[in-house]
């Protein structure tokens, strides 16, 4: 199964990058026939391991076997036609046993790039699959709001990384929460996924922000004090911390509330002003459990119909052009105040892409809301239906 498998590999379906089989391939005819017409004092024969390491450049291990199978016979053909009696001397056989020794290095070194890339491949799922159980997507729609979210990470292979962010329907409103945890690799990964659980099981248990902001404290040092219990080195349990903002929009009125822990003050476009969302008193980050905390701090602020609020961690802010030169996020952002939440994260993803040329620093996340009118889909029917004097039992049935 394996041959016949390797086989058909050989003899898939043709496909654009097929066609630069014909660059080795005609190199191999060429050297060989100006080989043979050439003087008897000009031997070409040595540059027909460019032809296979050229396959091995954009082929697999069997294709560039098979090139240099086709080099080594060209190699054999010039030894016979040139002169016969040679086809077995130390000259002939040196090149030929080197040309045959280099291709097989090529196709060992296409076997390990194709091993290396289906691990990779493996690695990327692996990714994806924990960036949809750990950073959910936020829906579309919660309540009277519009979401859009947009994580950028920093390695090309990583999906997911410190950075955070979760929403939740409440009885009364909506919460989120965007936050950065300090590092990277798993141990980010891990201190992220305790938070957002938490946050999760809390924002419905808790009545206030205030307490909701505690439950979410409490949570995190008793999981930094059981990973300080455990880790090699105790005192890296002062290097964890989470920059965190959480909000509480509600839906009867337009006074929102957030606490702000150390995190990036949001944006809020209105019309088109841009408005930066300053703490009166920043708290601290959640996380240094050995520090005294008096309290957190609860925000109000206004959040009316068609307003949108940016939420973003310091991956975007931080961005630095070729030059040095911070993003000038609220600046740019000035530019699309007229956009939509999806729209809205398009511009500035492109936008910050191109400042940093084509590479981030740092993981970045943003989540754009917008407050839309309150009523609902299903609310503004069923109005609709009692304006026009139509029972609401009729439409269900």
């Amino acid at each position: 199964m394996g041959l016949r498998r390797r086989l058909a590999d050989l003899w898939q379906p043709w496909q654009p990058g097929h066609a630069l089989l014909a660059i080795p391939v005609a190199l191999i005819v060429a050297v060989t026939v100006i080989d043979l017409l050439a003087p008897p004092h000009i031997h070409l024969g040595p540059l027909l391991v460019a032809a296979p390491a050229i396959t091995a450049s954009f082929a697999g291990p069997w294709l560039t076997g098979l090139v240099g199978a086709l080099a080594v016979a060209a190699q054999t053909i010039i030894a016979i036609l040139r002169d016969r009696d040679e086809l077995f001397s130390a000259n002939h056989q040196v090149q030929i046993a080197a040309l045959a020794l280099i291709g097989l290095f090529l196709v060992f070194f296409c076997r390990q790039r194709e091993r290396h890339a289906r691990k990779l491949d493996r690695v990327q799922s692996v990714s994806e699959a924990t960036q949809r159980v750990v950073l959910r997507p936020l829906p579309h729609r919660l309540g009277p709001l519009r979401i859009a979210s947009l994580y950028l990470a920093a390695e090309d292979e990583a999906q997911i990384g410190g950075d955070l962010y979760a929403a939740t329907r409440t009885g009364t409103g909506v919460r989120l929460m965007i936050g950065d945890v300090r590092g990277k690799g798993l141990p980010s990964i891990n201190d992220a996924s305790v938070l957002m659980g938490a946050f999760r099981e809390a924002a419905h248990r808790c009545a206030t922000l205030f307490e909701l902001a505690d439950a979410l404290e409490t949570s995190i040092c008793r999981h930094l004090a059981e990973y300080a219990h455990h880790a090699e080195a105790p005192d890296e349990l002062h290097e964890h911390f989470v920059t965190a903002l959480i909000l509480d929009i509600p839906d009867e009125n337009s006074m929102a509330q957030m606490i702000n822990c150390g995190h990036p003050p949001p944006l809020l476009l209105r019309k088109d002003h841009v408005t930066t969302l300053h703490a009166r008193h920043p708290d601290s980050p959640l996380g240094l459990c050995d520090l005294p905390r008096a309290g957190f701090t609860v925000d109000p602020f206004t959040f009316e119909d068609d307003d949108t609020l940016l939420l973003y961690t310091d991956g975007v802010i931080e961005g630095r052009a070729p030059d040095g030169s911070f993003y000038p996020l609220d600046e740019r952002v000035a530019r699309w105040t007229g956009s939509g939440p999806e729209a809205l994260l398009h511009h500035i993803r492109d936008n910050l892409l191109t400042h940093v040329g084509g590479h981030l620093g740092d993981d970045a996340a943003m989540v754009a809301i917008q407050c839309s009118p309150k009523l609902q889909p299903g609310q503004q029917l069923r109005k609709a239906i009692h304006i026009n004097g139509i029972p609401h039992h009729a439409h269900s049935a």
